[in-house]
């Protein structure tokens, strides 16, 4: 089980991530807040390949073609998934847009069986049937899909996004180093952040000079978001080397009422009853797979 306590140590660090890039939405817009998590985190992820690399002497890396495809996918899928998420969040609010990317393990569990052939337990499908009840109540117009909110779309965007980057650092961990999935874990990091630094931010130096340059003006918060992004990917990147995407994302439910908190202290942000009882059922979904 030490891929379960991986992904709850993770779901604090990503909760706090996705606080300091949501400050930053208004000065360096999505894609530099963006790519805040990626560039700023590779030093950090730079010094946790190092120490696994002197704790693991017996470790055979082979990053290979199937590596490089897969860690590419997840990389490119995870900044759609990160540019979306954060623009929910000023639109639909930080802690719905929280819960509504937990749809990613619905979407990520699925994807798995299909593409993949990861198995699950029955009661693991159970708990994400009620979990995709829970977010469809959560995401669903009151007046109807014609005046479903932009902001709860581009939440479920966030998730399918989500799905595809699990999927995609799973299979990389596996070709990379199986024995050692935390060295794995980290590697894959290494490499993820290292091709969506270059691809995100060569985009930005062209075409959105001025985002670049905000990011670097707030240092101090892009650091901050670099570091605890550079925590959660290593910690969910090692559990997803040791388990399918399904019962890893449903671990990380916890990051749910730690948003909810964090929205209404920092964001001043209030749930409806509606959404407090959709994300009730949402976490009892999650925790039925955790447990199954």
């Amino acid at each position: 089980m030490l891929w379960a306590v991986l992904a709850a140590a993770a779901a604090p660090l990503q909760v706090a991530r996705n606080a300091f890039q949501r400050g930053m939405i208004g000065e360096a817009g999505p894609w530099g807040a963006t790519l805040v998590r990626f560039l700023f985190g590779l030093p950090f992820s730079l010094a946790l390949l190092g120490i696994a690399v002197l704790a693991t002497p017996d470790a055979r890396p082979e990053p290979g073609l199937r590596f490089f495809l897969s860690v590419g996918a997840g990389g490119l899928a995870q900044v759609a998934a990160t540019a979306c998420l954060l623009v929910a969040m000023e639109r639909a609010g930080f802690a719905v847009a929280t819960f509504l990317q937990q749809a990613a393990l619905p979407f990520g569990a699925v994807l798995g069986w299909i593409a993949f052939g990861d198995g699950m337990h029955p009661l693991q499908w159970l708990g994400v049937g009620v979990t995709t009840v829970g977010l469809s109540v959560l995401s669903w117009p009151r007046e109807g899909l014609r005046t479903m909110d932009p902001g709860a779309l581009l939440g479920l965007a966030a998730a399918a996004f989500f799905a595809l980057s699990m999927n995609g650092y799973r299979q990389a961990g596996l070709a990379l180093e199986p024995r050692h999935p935390i060295f794995a874990g980290i590697g894959a990091v290494v490499a993820a952040q290292a091709i969506q630094s270059v691809v995100l931010g060569g985009a930005l130096a062209l075409l959105r000079p001025a985002a670049l340059r905000a990011v670097f003006v707030s240092w101090r918060a892009s650091l901050g978001a670099g570091a605890c992004g550079a925590g959660a990917s290593v910690l969910w990147f090692s559990a997803l080397a040791m388990s399918p995407p399904g019962p890893v994302r449903a671990i990380g439910v916890i990051e749910a009422p730690i948003a909810a908190l964090a929205g209404r202290t920092l964001f001043r942000e209030r749930l409806t009853p509606r959404q407090l009882a959709a994300g009730a059922a949402t976490a009892l979904g999650v925790v039925v797979t955790a447990l199954a």
